[in-house]
This record gives structure tokens, C-alpha cells and sequence, in this order.
């Protein structure tokens, strides 16, 4: 027994060093990026895929609305005129009275990839050939205005297919899901830097290298827009490029019950089509494994009044749950300087969220662990009330659709849906 209790121990604190490392490596390339020199602006098409009203879709079009860019046109996908969002886009553009918007109904729903893939081929098909440029993003985020310019200036250096940004969760403490999600998601964007993972909710993406890499056949048989990209652009040599400006802040609130299924469809999707999938496994047993296992034999062992070994590892794991701790708070603020940049709110972080925190961090490994177990043997998946079945990557199947309602939407309105 007194072998795995140092084993456990050395293990959490080796791996709060590789953490603390690798946050450390994100938060030097936040430090020293520099955003390229303006050049000419080519003309872009921002894409908007639209099933459910979205929390904060009138911002979020608004500000697409709003960018301060030469040469652009929004094009909005919906997924039927019954959809809620429909009537809201409908509102804010006679609200602006914009121009340069363009609102399509989805014409062919494909049972062999996810609607927004479908809508996807759609919107990228319809472009002529004046476009250059595509932008990708969701109705989750409210972008700034030099968004779209800090997106597609460093296209144009010639290697780089694909800029990206991230989502940042805001950590309210209203709902334990919204924190736990909060919790989760900084790894996740700590992940997807390292590993050049670009998040379709904020992506650029030259529409030459669409059409050389074959993306819309590609997003045809797909569940998962971004995630494949990685492995797309890279067989043909082109770089993707994280650029921090492009981290855009989500205040969408979430509950536990409705969290988990979110994290299953994440880990689902990453088990398909992530490039380093047994990383992301070897990691989660660092993460996951190694803290489930101390606090499980520090609690077996207070049963039996093992006071020494107790001691040693409760200290372990305090400081391992401390150094997290920490970390999040470190990244946090630097993440404000971004958000602060964008002369968007910062929400402070009270000293009752932090000591929630401590209570999240634990269990945000329980969750996750319970969403990695179950995206192994599952073969359905639900996503905004659509079951999609599941054979493997290539082999996707969309068992049933049906519009989206006003009776869909959750009663909170700034639930996540």
C-alpha cells in the first residue's frame, strides 16, 4: 500500500509540472504574438449556421454586422422558416437595415453528415468566385469589430490555410455545470493550440484551400466541421494558426444534466476524427485516473485510520487541486487583457466562484471521465434534438429530422442549447 501511495503522489505532482508547462507555453504565445501589418483585404464571406435561437443571436448577428472590414457579406444558413432563429435574424436586419446579409433556407437536409455540415456545403457552394476568403462561426459567440480583419490578414502569408480562434467560457458560478464547464473548457484551449486544432465558432479559411483539399466532399460524410481540418491541411502541407484576438467570450449558462450529453458529443467527435486520440487518452489518465485514485484510497483509507499515509496523500492531492487552481486563475487573467482589448465586459471573479472552484476542478474530471467511458461504446448521438447513429467516421447516419420549435428552447434564457 505504502508503493501506490507514492506512486499516486509522484504522479500527481509530475503531471502538475507537465500542466503547468504547457500553460506556460500557451500563455507565452498570447504574450509574444504579434498581429501582421495590414495588407489588402480580400473579399470574404462570413458563414452562420443557424438551428435554434442561440442565447445571444441578435448580438451575435449584430456584430457580425458591425465588423470593420472592407469587403465582406454575411450569409446566414437556417435550418427551416419554423426555426426561432429565423424570426429573430429577421428583426435585427430590419433593425439595421444591412445590406450585406444574405439569409438562405436549408435546401437538402443530408442523412450522411450533420446538419450543420449540410448547411456547411451549402453556404460555401453558393459562393461565386469573387470570394477569397471563407469565415466560419457560431451564434454562440459576439464578436468584435476587427474580428473578421485580425482573422484573415495572416492568410495571406502564404503557408497558412486556416486561422482560429477559441470559445472562453465565463465563469459566473450561477450553475455548477456552467462552472464545471468553464473548468474543462481552458484545458480544451489549452489542447487545441498545442495540437493545431482549429474551433469552427471563430475560423477563417482560404477558399482556394477548400477547394484544393476537397473540404466539401470531406464535410459530406462528417459530424464534425473543424476538428477533421487538422489532418485535411496538413496531407497538403498547410499550417493552422491559433490567433488570440479570435478568443471570443461565451456567457451562455449551462446545468449539469444538460452538460454531460455537450461533453459526450465533444469527446464522441475527437475520438473520430483527432489526429492524436491516444494522447488525448494518455492525458486523461494523468488528468482523470491518477486524482480519482488518490482521493478514492485517501477516503478508503480514513475507513481504517491509516493516519500517516492519510496525511500524505491528502497533501498531494491539496497541492495538486491548489496548483490547478491556480493555473486557472494565472490564464484567466491573461485571457482579460484579450477580453479587455475587445472593450468587452470582464465579469470578476468573486471569492465565492473560487472557492467553488475547488469543488469543480474535481469534479470536472468525474465528468469528463464518465462523458470518455460512455463515447467509447456509444453508436447514437443527439444534437439539438437530432439522433445521428454512428458506425464510424466515414459512416454517418442522420436517423430522423425534424424542425426546430419555440417548445425546444429551454425556459432559461441563457441556457446553452
Amino acid at each position: 500500500m505504502s508503493d501506490l501511495t507514492k506512486f499516486l503522489s509522484e504522479s500527481l505532482m509530475v503531471w502538475l509540472i507537465i500542466q503547468v508547462g504547457l500553460t506556460l507555453i500557451f500563455l507565452w504565445y498570447l504574450e509574444t504574438y504579434q498581429q501582421p501589418s495590414d495588407s489588402e483585404l480580400p473579399k470574404t464571406a462570413v458563414i452562420l449556421c443557424l438551428r435554434g435561437a442561440d442565447p445571444f443571436l441578435p448580438h451575435c448577428v449584430r456584430s457580425l454586422l458591425n465588423q470593420n472590414y472592407p469587403e465582406y457579406d454575411l450569409k446566414l444558413i437556417i435550418d427551416s422558416r419554423e426555426d426561432p432563429a429565423f424570426k429573430i435574424v429577421q428583426e435585427v436586419i430590419n433593425e439595421t437595415g444591412a445590406k450585406n446579409i444574405e439569409v438562405s433556407i436549408l435546401k437538402t437536409v443530408r442523412h450522411n453528415c450533420s446538419l450543420k455540415c449540410s448547411a456547411l456545403i451549402q453556404g460555401v457552394s453558393d459562393l461565386d468566385e469573387s470570394y477569397q476568403v471563407v469565415a466560419l462561426v457560431d451564434a454562440d459567440t459576439i464578436v468584435h469589430s476587427n474580428w473578421l480583419k485580425e482573422l484573415v490578414i495572416p492568410l495571406m502569408d502564404g503557408t497558412t490555410g486556416v486561422t482560429t480562434g477559441n470559445r472562453w467560457y465565463v465563469p459566473t458560478g450561477k450553475y455548477w455545470g456552467s462552472l464545471v464547464r468553464y473548468t474543462g473548457n481552458i484545458s480544451t484551449v489549452i489542447q487545441m493550440f498545442l495540437f493545431q486544432i482549429p474551433w469552427g465558432g471563430s475560423l477563417a479559411i482560404k477558399k482556394s484551400v477548400i477547394e484544393e483539399t476537397q473540404l466539401i466532399e470531406k464535410w459530406g460524410q462528417a459530424l464534425s466541421d473543424d476538428i477533421p481540418m487538422h489532418k485535411i491541411l496538413q496531407k497538403q502541407g498547410w499550417k493552422i494558426k491559433f490567433i488570440p484576438s479570435a478568443l471570443i467570450i461565451n456567457r451562455e449558462e449551462i446545468n449539469l444534466s444538460e452538460l454531460l450529453p455537450s461533453l459526450q458529443r465533444l469527446i464522441l467527435c475527437s475520438r473520430l476524427y483527432h489526429p492524436k486520440w491516444l494522447a488525448l487518452i494518455c492525458e486523461a489518465v494523468s488528468s482523470i485516473v491518477f486524482p480519482g485514485l488518490t482521493l478514492l484510497l485517501t477516503l478508503g483509507m480514513l475507513l481504517v485510520t491509516e493516519g500517516e499515509k492519510v496525511l500524505s496523500l491528502l497533501q498531494s492531492y491539496s497541492l495538486y487541486i491548489l496548483g490547478l487552481l491556480l493555473l486557472i486563475l494565472v490564464t484567466q487573467r491573461r485571457v482579460e487583457k484579450i477580453i479587455y482589448q475587445q472593450q468587452q465586459p470582464i465579469t470578476e471573479i468573486s471569492l465565492t466562484t473560487i472557492v467553488k472552484m475547488l469543488i469543480a476542478i474535481p469534479l470536472t474530471q468525474l465528468l469528463y471521465g464518465l462523458a470518455i467511458l460512455s463515447s467509447i461504446s456509444t453508436s447514437t448521438l443527439t444534437w439539438r434534438g437530432i439522433t445521428y447513429k454512428i458506425n464510424d467516421k466515414g459512416n454517418i447516419n442522420l436517423v430522423a429530422y425534424h424542425p426546430y420549435q419555440w417548445l425546444d428552447q429551454p425556459t432559461d434564457p441563457k441556457m446553452s442549447l
